[in-house]
């Protein structure tokens, strides 16, 4: 049964940085790919990254360059760095559990029931 408590995100200015942690609980997370997406209000949920067991990232177009996913297996913990940032990232940002395929995360492919809370990220000057 997945369960995930994230934290991070708030308040940043144009062109500032924030972090995200995503922490799994009763679960080793070194055999599953760890997605990350966001909801701004009136849209759809998208993937903006993923990493696969070997870390090996994927990124959405759309924070390439400026988004940054990483693990820490130990501490059964995913991160996103979030530089440059553009108010259009505004959004709610959820972590969960993706499948894998060929050792390629696969952010389109969502494993059940393994959305995390859900944290807030405002970029506003």
């Amino acid at each position: 049964q997945w369960e995930f408590v994230q934290s991070g995100g708030g308040l940043a200015q144009p062109g500032g940085s924030l972090r995200l942690s995503c922490t799994a609980s009763g679960i080793s997370l070194d055999s599953y790919s760890i997605g990350w997406f966001r909801q701004a209000p009136g849209k759809v949920r998208e993937g903006v990254a993923c990493i696969s067991n070997m870390h090996n990232p994927y990124y959405a177009d759309s924070v390439k360059g400026r988004f940054t996913m990483s693990r820490d297996n130990a501490k059964s913990t995913v991160y996103l760095h979030l530089d440059s940032l553009k108010p259009e990232d505004s959004a709610v940002y959820f972590c969960a559990a993706v499948r894998q395929l060929d050792g390629v995360c696969a952010v389109r492919e969502v494993r059940s029931d393994s959305w995390g809370q859900g944290t807030q990220v405002t970029v506003s000057s």
